[in-house]
């Protein structure tokens, strides 16, 4: 598909992008993206001390910088930012990880109505050597596990290359501020009877910046922490909320 068409089928799709010190990175995937047909781009920057900022907005990205920490806060910061005719909310890292063309196979189901939420999952499909960490590969399959477990709904990874409509996005009621974020739109997907959708879309290895959760035992350790805490708090607050007020 060329950039015209790609404007076309993909005029009410809004990428979300959060990133920190990831100079390298950045430009070349917002290029990636826009090249696709993607136009609205939104980057929320960690307030970086690299040139992360100017790089995305060469790129033809907008930024949104947000001060505060927390995967959460910088998600959310960006879906302040939509514009009010998307219909489809697209969710990548900026390291260079998430493989751009991948978009069109992650949003197809959303497109034609198949789909209410689709995962990609970065434990099938191409996979570079040392893309993922054990305790990553861990971590999706237990959070996988859990969620098959409670709600009957198969994940197999907790992937930030994601995308919903914006319809059910905003009937999920997403609260986290922290890494637990991605866990949160999985467990409440389920719960809520999305029709949800997980494909294959691999994993390069990250083309710039610090890992800030693989690689460092005490972060990886907070992280496995808030995730798990995540799950069984929420879990006992999705059972008293009325779900098909989600439907």
């Amino acid at each position: 598909m060329d950039a015209t068409a790609g404007e076309i089928r993909y005029a009410h799709v809004a990428l979300i992008v959060p990133c920190f010190n990831e100079a390298e990175a950045i430009g070349p995937m917002v290029r990636a993206v826009r090249d696709i047909g993607i136009r609205t781009i939104i980057v929320v920057d960690g307030n970086s001390a690299d040139a992360t900022v100017t790089n995305a907005k060469e790129a033809g990205a907008t930024v949104v910088v947000e001060t505060r920490r927390g995967y959460g806060r910088a998600i959310q910061s960006g879906l302040a930012q939509l514009p009010a005719t998307t219909d489809i909310v697209l969710f990548m890292d900026g390291d260079g990880s998430d493989r751009p063309e991948n978009i069109p196979l992650v949003l197809d189901p959303l497109l034609t109505g198949r789909a209410d939420f689709v995962h990609g999952t970065r434990l099938s499909g191409d996979r570079e050597p040392g893309a993922l960490s054990g305790p990553q590969i861990i971590a999706g399959h237990l959070a996988g596990l859990l969620i098959r477990l409670v709600y009957g709904v198969r994940f197999t990874d907790m992937s930030p290359f994601r995308a919903i409509s914006r319809t059910s996005l905003d009937r999920l009621g997403m609260r986290d501020e922290t890494f637990g974020w991605n866990l949160e739109m999985q467990m409440r997907a389920a719960a809520s009877g999305l029709r949800i959708v997980e494909l294959p879309v691999g994993q390069r290895r990250r083309q710039g910046g610090i890992s800030k959760v693989s690689g460092n035992v005490r972060v990886v350790t907070k992280a496995a922490w808030v995730i798990t805490t995540t799950f069984f708090r929420l879990a006992a607050t999705l059972r008293r909320e009325p779900q098909e007020n989600l439907r």
